[in-house]
This record gives C-alpha cells, sequence and structure tokens, in this order.
C-alpha cells in the first residue's frame, strides 16, 4: 500500500506488502524489501536500499512508570544517500542518518541520535535516544549504545560493549548523561562504561574493562576497575 501523498522517485523497486505512509518521499534509485513499513512523513534519499521487515520512522511509545518520557512532536526520520539498513530493523522518527551509513539486521536507532557519514552500526546494535554518533565509527554486533551519549569522529567500539547514562540507577530525578568518547578512541570488546566518564582522543579501553573514571588521552587502560597500563 502506497499513500496518495508519498513522492517516489526514478527508479524505485519495491518487494511484496510494502506500506508507505502518507507525506512520504523516496528519491532515485532505492531498493525496498518485502514487508517494509515506512512511517508517515520519512524522508529516503537516493540510492538506498532497505532490506526485508524493517520499520522506518517508528514513534516511541511509553508507561507510566518511565520518568522521562518521549516527545511526540518529532522531526522525520532522516536517511540521506547511499544509506543501507538490514533485514528486522526499527528506526524511530527524529533519527537522521548522514550519507552512506550501514545499519546491521536487526539494529534499532532511537529518536533524536544523529549518524554521522560512512558509520557503521552492527548487527543487533541499540543507539539510544538523544545520542550523536560521528563519522566513520565502527559499532560493532550487539553493543548497547545508551541514551545521551556522544561519539566523536573515527571511534572503534567493539561486540556486545555497553554504556549507561544513570549513576543513580532511577533512584531519583537526577541529569541523564551517557559517556562521551573522544576522536579516534577504540573500546575493546564487552568493555563497560559508566555515566558521564569522558574517554580521551586516541586511547584504548581493553576487552572486558569496566570504566568508572575518566581515560585520558592517548592512554591504554585494562581490567575492573580499569588501570593504565605502564609505558616502556
Amino acid at each position: 500500500m502506497i499513500h496518495e501523498s508519498a513522492k517516489i522517485g526514478n527508479n524505485v523497486s519495491f518487494g511484496e506488502n510494502v506500506v508507505v505512509e502518507e507525506n512520504v518521499t523516496i528519491g532515485d534509485d532505492v531498493i525496498i524489501g518485502h514487508n517494509v513499513i515506512i512511517k508517515e512523513d520519512t524522508v529516503i534519499g537516493n540510492q538506498v536500499h532497505i532490506h526485508d521487515q524493517t520499520v522506518l520512522g517508528k514513534i516511541p511509545g511509553s508507561n507510566r512508570k518511565m520518568a522521562r518520557k518521549p516527545s511526540l512532536h518529532l522531526p522525520q526520520l532522516v536517511l540521506s544517500d547511499g544509506i543501507t539498513v538490514g533485514s528486522n530493523c526499527v528506526l524511530y522518527r527524529g533519527a537522521h542518518l548522514k550519507k552512506g551509513v550501514f545499519i546491521g539486521d536487526l539494529a534499532s536507532i532511537r529518536e533524536n541520535v544523529s549518524i554521522g557519514e560512512d558509520s557503521i552500526v552492527g548487527r543487533n546494535a541499540m543507539v539510544e535516544n538523544n545520542t550523536t554518533v560521528g563519522e566513520r565509527v565502527t559499532i560493532q554486533t550487539g553493543s548497547y549504545i545508551t541514551a545521551d551519549m556522544v561519539i566523536e569522529d573515527e571511534v572503534f567500539i567493539g561486540p556486545c560493549f555497553s554504556s549507561s547514562n544513570d549513576k543513580y540507577m532511577g533512584m531519583g530525578n537526577f541529569k541523564l548523561q551517557g559517556p562521551i568518547i573522544k576522536k579516534g578512541a577504540k573500546i575493546g570488546n564487552n568493555a563497560t562504561l559508566l555515566p558521564a566518564i569522558v574517554i580521551g582522543e586516541n586511547s584504548i579501553v581493553g576487552a572486558g574493562a569496566v570504566v568508572t573514571k575518566d581515560v585520558p588521552p592517548q592512554e591504554t587502560v585494562v581490567g575492573n576497575p580499569i588501570q593504565p597500563i605502564a609505558k616502556k
């Protein structure tokens, strides 16, 4: 089903059972897989490939227990040129994916997220709301990127990474702040970053590390809790 108000470019291919809601814009040379749902107002650029079973432009929900209610007045989801989105992904309204981004199967991108050019979000990764991801960033399989986080350009994040933004674990009305990962930093498999810490430029966090404090630029840290590796 394609709504009559949708604007469809040239050479667009639709699979079976695709739903395109009102005021959607789709550019040229786009491939849409089977059972894809494109919610209202979504903007898709040129040469974009959306694989099967994906939902674009979802509106976030909530219940009474949630301390921070999502906004119901979000800008449209924007996918720039040359993006690939895998199968069974959910991309929320209000996200903006820049040119050349790759989203793996089963990934989810929440509202008010910006992902810079040529970045990769791996299979089954989660990027929570109000988070900024820079250019040429790699986020590998199964990683959890918390809300209110900043990831600068050329950062590498290994599989099964975890981060948090609530120092008090829901026990009070405190400001939420995720980690800040500076340009060129490298984070190993299964590392955990606690709220509001800063990972300095070109630093390295070893696999399985638990980061409870800031890491200076150019430093390598390992362990639980982290300790610097002595420079020889």
